[in-house]
């Protein structure tokens, strides 16, 4: 999973309060073209907050914790949860030298500050964020890697504050190895009877075998070729696979192929041909044939109605 990152918010709140917030593409624009998946994330530098999402328990994150929302949906964040909230947007001040916005918002008690930020995935489909809760939280104080973790993040919100140069860079790339520890510890808690795309990744026979194919995509791979790399027989291999993520060796590769290849088309002007071999496919003809099982539509269709001619 390739990410890209920003913060673009420092803000600091005084309780009570409450807001709504969600990454929105204008929060994106200096960082990067808006990407078709936003991870959004609140990095709590000091106090405590609840965060409430439809449908989720509220969650409570305090100084040293990493709220992680993966698929960017809307949500409040508050001391308290039960006041009318305000529209984050709406109070986010211009941004400085330094790139960043700031919010200065509450009723003058307790102070809570918080770095907000996203990671764009390039891949509207990735299996990793389509596998993930809605919150993922990750707590550094008990971690042996959390006091040099939290300790660069202080660093950089530090140098956020005195308009330190690249402060805001340093922060994105704090963001996407803090992403990649939530994940770790994710997949740590997970329970042994746990199936799906993470219960293989977890597997070290399976996730050799992802590896493979959501590092080399287009390779013409076996299902022998995947079983020798993973270590098993072919036979092995093939139950192994099915029984942790639901879906066959072949089947799921086919679904990466195709998946990327419509990455490439809603975000390219690349010919379908050669679409069509990144993918694997021998001709642009079966690649054709296969994308319009998967989708429904050819890719040319497919590519006009996401705006590329």
């Amino acid at each position: 999973m390739r990410l890209s990152g920003g913060v673009f918010l420092d803000a600091e709140f005084t309780e009570p309060w409450c807001i709504r917030s969600q990454v929105e593409p204008e929060d994106c624009h200096q960082f990067m073209r808006m990407p078709p998946r936003l991870i959004a994330y609140h990095y709590v530098v000091e106090g405590r907050l609840t965060l409430s999402l439809d449908g989720q328990p509220p969650m409570e994150a305090h100084e040293k914790q990493l709220l992680v929302l993966p698929r960017n949906d809307a949500h409040l964040l508050g001391s308290t949860l039960n006041a009318a909230p305000a529209d984050a947007g709406a109070l986010i001040e211009p941004a400085g030298e330094d790139g960043l916005g700031r919010i200065r918002f509450g009723g003058g008690g307790t102070r809570t500050r918080i770095l907000c930020g996203f990671l764009g995935s390039e891949n509207s489909n990735d299996p990793l964020v389509a596998s993930l809760p809605p919150i993922v939280k990750l707590d550094l104080h008990d971690r042996l890697t959390g006091p040099w973790i939290e300790g660069s993040m202080r660093y950089a919100a530090s140098e956020v504050t005195s308009g330190g140069e690249g402060a805001s860079a340093n922060l994105a790339r704090l963001a996407e190895l803090l992403f990649a520890e939530a994940i770790r510890e994710y997949l740590k808690a997970l329970p042994p009877q746990q199936m799906g795309w993470l219960a293989g990744l977890r597997d070290p026979y399976v996730a050799r075998a992802l590896a493979l194919m959501h590092g080399h995509p287009g390779q013409p791979w076996t299902l022998d070729e995947l079983a020798q790399h993973a270590g098993l027989s072919r036979s092995a291999f093939s139950e192994h696979f099915v029984r942790l993520v639901r879906v066959s060796p072949v089947r799921y590769l086919t679904r990466q192929r195709l998946q990327r290849a419509a990455d490439r088309l809603r975000q390219s002007g690349v010919p379908i041909s050669r679409i069509a071999d990144e993918a694997g496919y021998e001709s642009e003809a079966s690649f054709t044939r296969a994308f319009k099982r998967e989708f429904g539509t050819a890719p040319g269709a497919f590519r006009r109605q996401q705006g590329h001619v």
